[in-house]
């Protein structure tokens, strides 16, 4: 868990409080959540050093539904981005047109479903609900795993790549910062956590200690 060196980065995930105190201390698992329109398909979310997005997110979750979150807080984390499908690089943005062909097809091949959509919820036009999204991303993580040919060799070796372990992706959301601006006001950077033991360590966030600068 501690003996390489690491890509570390902060994170923070909006919860309720006696949520984020049982995983601090270790009586309560992590959990990967499977739903449908994640951003950044199934794992464990995390805001990229955003104390206050995350806190804002468990603030309005609370508003929509009381009986989730009874008084929200925000849980830290040190997180190892390990073999990451990082959204923000060219590299593996090239990824995603080419699973996305290969989710039509075979969607046309079964002839059962539709292809899922991005939808605005009321009020709202961000795309909050990203199954097609969520759908391509899981469709990377299913080809990343699929034996292919070593081309490297020239050989028709199998070789299978190794899964990712976290999804990392920058997203632009809420009202526009004054009048043409590009910025918004809930742009960020998100987390999405597939491997647990990228999470090196969990802490309850605290306040600056104001006799003393912030370096």
């Amino acid at each position: 868990m501690y003996s390489k060196s690491r890509n570390i980065v902060i994170g923070f995930h909006g919860c309720d409080k006696e949520t984020r105190d049982k995983i601090v201390l270790g009586t309560e698992p992590m959990k990967i959540k499977k739903n449908i329109y994640d951003w950044l398909g199934w794992g464990l979310y995390f805001w990229e050093n955003n104390y206050e997005r995350a806190l804002d997110w468990a603030i309005e979750k609370q508003e929509r539904d009381p009986d989730s979150i009874k008084e929200p807080a925000v849980l830290g984390a040190f997180i190892d981005l390990g073999n990451c499908l990082d959204l923000i690089d060219t590299k593996y943005l090239k990824m995603l047109p080419a699973a996305y062909n290969y989710l039509v097809e075979n969607i046309k091949i079964s002839g059962v479903s539709e292809l899922p959509q991005n939808k605005n919820i009321p009020g709202n036009f961000d795309l909050l609900k990203r199954n097609l999204d969520c759908q391509v991303i899981q469709t990377v993580h299913a080809l990343n795993e699929l034996p292919v040919e070593n081309k490297d060799n020239g050989t028709t070796e199998k070789i299978k790549y190794s899964p990712f372990d976290t999804v990392r992706g920058v997203f632009w959301e809420g009202d526009e910062l004054y009048p043409g601006a590009g910025f918004k006001e809930k742009n960020h950077i998100q987390i999405s956590i597939i491997n647990f033991n990228c999470i090196k360590g969990f802490f309850i966030p605290r306040s600056l200690e104001k006799t003393f600068v912030n370096p």
